[in-house]
């Protein structure tokens, strides 16, 4: 059971609570802060639950911590053979004084959501809030890619997230080959080695998250290779206006219109416009599990610099799960 190796890292008392509870297959984590009362989070309900009224001491926090492997750059360990992801809070002097104790699960049956997309080989970026399922999908993205459409998929994996810890990766990434990165700011010189010394035809990245990611996704692009990722950010809007990303859909520039564009256009002579094509040909809004907005990037861009509202592509599960897409739907009609 995939819950147990993750229950080894928790006090004695708590391991028995989790493994009995009915709930155990919604936890999504499990946080032990230094004096406080541990807190169990689950899927689809809002805050957490306490999950005894002792507080958690530093003997309990050294258990956990010697239980997984070292925590890196980023401050995240993970447990051998398994895709839990354990984040640390550190105090001043460099001791542990909190535990973000994440559960990690191979799920299948996500990726039909964007299988008719995959077939065009352009390259996708997914955005949504923290735990709407971004890594989980790359994971059987990278899976179908690999086993089902004999690509040549090399994922680099920042944080052994979605390989999981150890040099072996998890057999959820199916036939991918996983990149491991020493340094969580070495990630982009992995990526363009990834794609010198690998000959992949697909690269999947966590987390784009800096001026040198960005342009390394660019030069990837360039050479033809299909990117699969992710970035911080719940909407395209948010692409566009962070400096650092906003070269992934695009970039954005100021342009000075002459006095009969501005007339026939019927707007300011100063105008905002996309300054290249995008890096990402489609991106994916994640709104949660189960309802997607998907943009074709060059066309939505240039809407909403224009203060036009673009048509998108709605993906969501029926009653029944069954995928359902809804073309040509307004962008200002979709459930938030």
């Amino acid at each position: 059971m995939h819950l147990l190796s993750f229950a080894q890292i928790l006090p004695c008392d708590l391991r028995d609570n989790l493994l009995n509870e009915p709930r155990r297959g919604q936890l999504l984590e499990v946080i032990l802060d230094l004096g406080r009362f541990p807190e169990a989070r689950y899927l689809g309900e809002f805050g957490g639950c306490y999950l005894r009224n002792t507080k958690v001491s530093v003997k309990e926090l050294e258990h956990a911590q010697n239980s997984v492997g070292s925590f890196g750059g980023d401050n995240r360990a993970g447990i051998e053979g398994t895709l839990h992801r354990i984040s640390a809070i550190r105090s001043r002097k460099g001791a542990i004084v909190g535990l973000t104790c994440r559960v990690g699960r191979a799920v299948s049956g996500q990726v039909d959501m964007v299988s008719d997309l995959l077939q065009y080989g352009k390259s996708i970026l997914f955005v949504g809030k923290p735990g709407v399922g971004k890594t989980t999908v790359m994971r059987e993205i990278a899976r179908v890619l690999a086993d089902e459409f004999h690509k040549r998929v090399v994922i680099v994996d920042t944080s052994n997230e979605i390989g999981g810890d150890g040099n072996i990766p998890h057999s959820a990434i199916g036939g991918a080959r996983r990149m491991q990165v020493p340094e969580p700011s070495m990630q982009h010189r992995v990526m363009i080695e990834a794609v010198e010394n690998h000959m992949p035809e697909v690269i999947i990245v966590d987390e784009i998250g800096t001026e040198a990611e960005t342009h390394a996704c660019r030069s990837i692009a360039k050479r033809g290779v299909m990117l699969i990722g992710t970035a911080h950010g719940e909407r395209l809007q948010n692409i566009i206006k962070n400096p650092t990303l906003s070269d992934l859909v695009g970039g954005v520039e100021t342009v000075t219109l002459g006095d009969g564009e501005a007339r026939a256009r019927s707007c300011q002579k100063t105008v905002l416009e996309r300054q290249a094509s995008p890096t990402f040909d489609f991106l994916i809004e994640m709104r949660d599990r189960h309802y997607w907005v998907t943009h074709q990037t060059e066309k939505s861009v240039d809407m909403l610099l224009r203060g036009k509202n673009p048509q998108v592509e709605v993906r969501r599960r029926d009653k029944m799960f069954k995928v359902v897409i809804e073309k040509s739907k307004a962008y200002d009609k979709c459930d938030s």
